[in-house]
């Protein structure tokens, strides 16, 4: 598990902490695009800053952070590295379920409440929890079909066997909530150390963008099973939720803003440094160019719109979970999906173009290597096809059309 040096005070860890503690992240960003890195170092730091634990209660040690500071977190991290962003992912998705399940009111068991309760300290404590769910003999995102990866009962006691697929962040990870079929066939939720053994996360994920957010396979060969590792009664309290992938989408589109708030800062460090133009330009100065102005504005513009469609969601979904366990909570939380979802289909349209136009600031030189621009397409691309756009304006144009519901599983 994590060692944690010293303990800062999450309580009087504000923006300009975190804003050091992302601009040191960011600094090394482009020496590991260069060196094929993994950020092995960045996480240490920001487990050894706890920086997980924002929005933990602060009664429990977190920094006790509102939803739309966690996704303005998420954009500056984007922007930073969003390699280093999308490892957290599902660790932040995870936090955000404990923190409901341990607020909850209505049905939840008081030993559910205190289990989850139990999990925050120890986010609070620096420790991140990621998850290993999808198998590839299931549609994506598809819920409520019985999971390969099985606990099974043996002489020497209870084994877990399976391999799971595009479990980002895995190798970095001190914990796993792995969904898996029960010796009785139910599903159940455990949480497993990473270093436990028999679980290996090979590190085999071969995308061309997010390269180093370790979004491959976690294989579970008998790996020991205690009852402690089961999630309670119930399974994770993400199951107990409307619209549960929420979160989880907006922090995607959160991702692509703080790209696009990067794309900006390059396409103007290009201008303002490049010292020769065509002959042909308006200006002799790029800098003084008008069509160079025209670009950046473009660029700049498109990231703004970005970034505010992410807070417009990200606030919505903080109303419809302050509503959590009342009678608003459906209604609020599908407004929550929807604004989403339209959030995204605009997001990605603009996104694409944006990290393309960045080009258009130079000649040749931008599409060497060595500039490190290629990246920031790269990375949108990967993201963005996380769940397709068309899927997602398909279903806002149903739902508007004739009221039909949004999908409410995994992927959307």
């Amino acid at each position: 598990m994590t060692e944690v040096a010293e303990r800062p005070d999450l309580a009087d860890y504000r923006r300009a902490t975190v804003s050091a503690l992302i601009e040191r992240v960011g600094a090394g960003a482009i020496d590991r695009d260069e060196r094929d890195e993994p950020p092995v170092d960045a996480i240490a730091e920001i487990k050894r800053a706890r920086l997980g634990a924002l929005r933990v209660p602060t009664e429990l040690g977190g920094g006790g952070y509102g939803l739309v500071d966690v996704f303005r977190v998420f954009i500056e991290l984007g922007a930073a590295d969003s390699n280093v962003a999308h490892i957290l992912r599902s660790h932040y998705g995870v936090v955000e379920n404990l923190r409901l399940s341990a607020e909850a009111r209505g049905d939840d068991s008081a030993e559910r409440r205190a289990l989850a309760r139990t999990w925050l300290a120890r986010v609070a404590d620096g420790e991140l929890i990621g998850s290993a769910s999808t198998e590839l003999t299931a549609k994506a995102g598809a819920q409520g079909y019985a999971y390969e990866t099985a606990v099974t009962e043996t002489p020497s006691g209870l084994r877990l066997n399976g391999t799971k697929h595009y479990t980002t962040g895995s190798k970095y990870m001190d914990w796993l909530i792995v969904a898996a079929t029960d010796v009785d066939g139910s599903t159940v939720s455990l949480i497993i150390p990473t270093d436990r053994p028999g679980v290996t996360a090979p590190d085999d994920w071969d995308g061309f963008g997010q390269r180093f957010t370790a979004s491959g396979t976690v294989r579970f060969e008998d790996v020991a099973v205690e009852p402690d590792d089961y999630f309670g009664p119930g399974g994770f309290p993400r199951d107990n939720l409307p619209y549960p992938a929420t979160f989880f989408h907006v922090q995607l589109n959160a991702m692509i803003a703080g790209i696009l708030r990067q794309v900006t800062a390059d396409a103007a460090r290009v201008v303002r440094d490049r010292p020769r133009s065509f002959y042909h330009a308006t200006s002799d100065v790029p800098a003084q160019d008008p069509v160079f102005h025209l670009t950046v504005g473009q660029i700049a513009s498109q990231a703004f719109a970005a970034e505010s469609l992410v807070l417009t969601a990200a606030s919505a979904l903080a109303e419809a979970y302050d509503a959590h366990g009342t009678d608003r909570e459906p209604e609020l939380s599908l407004g929550a999906a929807l604004f989403n979802a339209k959030s995204k289909v605009v997001i990605d349209e603009l996104a694409n173009r944006a990290s393309s136009e960045l080009f258009d600031v130079g000649g040749g030189s931008l599409v060497r290597r060595s500039a490190h621009l290629d990246r920031h397409w790269r990375n949108i691309r990967s993201i963005a096809a996380h769940n397709p756009k068309t899927l997602k304006a398909v279903a806002v144009g149903r739902y508007e059309i004739n009221g039909t519901p949004l999908p409410n599983q995994g992927f959307f």
